[in-house]
């Protein structure tokens, strides 16, 4: 069969959105760890929006905060499409909802780690496999790669103050890897899709020279040949991107943060939600989960369920499914997982140390098998 991932760019439209969110977020934890955020962020052409909810003692510049991460993003003005010095930025942040506080933190609590319960209802789902290294499905291994690949060598340019070619690419691009796999295991990369942004005076031939030179051999090779089929820019030149191009807004590309449509979604997204909210510290939790099960060989691929109640603290169901590959039962190792691994949500910002400004890099080029990054939830725990 074939499987196909996808990843995007820093300078996406919506990733634009995620990185800015989540640069509010890092912003109030390092002067407040308890704050309370749920920040939204739409990118029109027009304008740059902050909206969503903030209970804090912490003020930090929202207006400086989302300028830096514009150019962190890779947009510098000119033909980038976005110049982060003049973009319009406009803030309309609340306070939280006083029932949902409430009902949220918990002052009675006997037990320290039910003191917090969950911020909403809903299921979120961690996954982990075999297959990579990094313990994400191939595909989107694969098109992380190349993005990541490509955000940094324009960085690099930029820092040396190089007019190459990097530099006249992105920031606003895509990747599309469809991997065939024979019994459950890739064997060979069928097709790559590529849309990069570019300056006007950038062939396509240019680029693909580029690719070929810098960012093909960011592939594991035993998956790449001549057969591999390379569509560059199919729709052809690409000279206008960003918000410029397409309106961004935060959590529209939930599939690329997580593992490319080879789990189940629970339609939560990450960006912009402090660790009290299960959609993102539930999220990780399950995919440390899942990571521990495959580490400790019980699966070659796993997926964690979760299920919580909004201000209830334990889980209301686990649930594990192993694709047919697990040593033992799915309902066995659901039940191995609820009784090793305490999942209520204060109990998982302890472990995992979530009340720290730790965010804003898993805004971009996915959330988990981020060998670039030391995050918690990736560390496998022992069963």
């Amino acid at each position: 069969m074939l499987r196909t991932s996808e990843s995007v760019g820093a300078g996406h439209p919506d990733k634009i959105c995620d990185q800015v969110a989540d640069a509010v977020i890092d912003a109030h934890l390092a002067l407040d760890p308890t704050a309370r955020v749920a920040c939204e962020v739409a990118a029109p052409a027009a304008e740059l929006v902050l909206f969503g909810e903030i209970s804090s003692d912490a003020r930090p510049d929202l207006e400086i905060i989302a300028r830096s991460a514009l150019r962190s993003a890779g947009y510098d003005g000119g033909e980038s499409g976005l110049d982060p010095a003049r973009y319009p930025i406009r803030v309309e942040l609340i306070t939280q909802s006083p029932e949902i506080a409430a009902g949220v933190g918990r002052t009675d609590a006997a037990d320290r780690y039910d003191a917090i319960g969950a911020g909403d209802q809903g299921t979120v789902f961690g996954y982990a496999t075999d297959e990579t290294a990094e313990g994400i499905p191939a595909p989107l291994a694969i098109s992380h790669r190349l993005m990541r690949g490509l955000h940094e060598l324009r960085v690099a340019a930029g820092a040396s103050g190089d007019s190459s070619l990097a530099r006249a690419l992105g920031p606003d691009a895509k990747a599309q890897g469809s991997v065939r796999y024979e019994h459950g295991r890739p064997v060979h990369l069928e097709t790559l899709v590529l849309s990069i942004r570019h300056d006007r005076a950038v062939s396509l031939t240019e680029i693909e020279a580029f690719v070929r030179g810098h960012l093909l051999p960011l592939i594991d090779p035993r998956l790449l040949d001549d057969r591999t089929r390379l569509l560059l820019n199919p729709a052809g030149e690409w000279h206008t991107g960003g918000p410029a191009a397409d309106s961004g807004l935060t959590g529209r590309k939930i599939i690329v943060d997580t593992y490319g449509g080879r789990a189940r979604h629970g339609g939560g997204a990450f960006s912009g939600k402090d660790p009290t909210k299960v959609d993102r510290s539930g999220a990780y939790a399950a995919r440390q989960a899942a990571r521990s099960l495959v580490a400790a060989g019980l699966a070659r691929e796993a997926e964690v369920a979760i299920s919580y109640a909004i201000g209830v603290a334990r889980p209301v169901a686990v649930a594990v499914d192993s694709f047919g590959t697990g040593a033992e039962s799915d309902e066995q190792l659901a039940a191995l997982i609820s009784e090793r691994i305490d999942l209520r949500p204060a109990a998982i910002i302890e472990r995992l140390d979530l009340r720290r400004p730790i965010y804003a890099p898993t805004a971009r080029f996915g959330h988990f098998g981020r060998p670039d990054l030391d995050l918690p939830w990736e560390r496998p725990l022992e069963l």
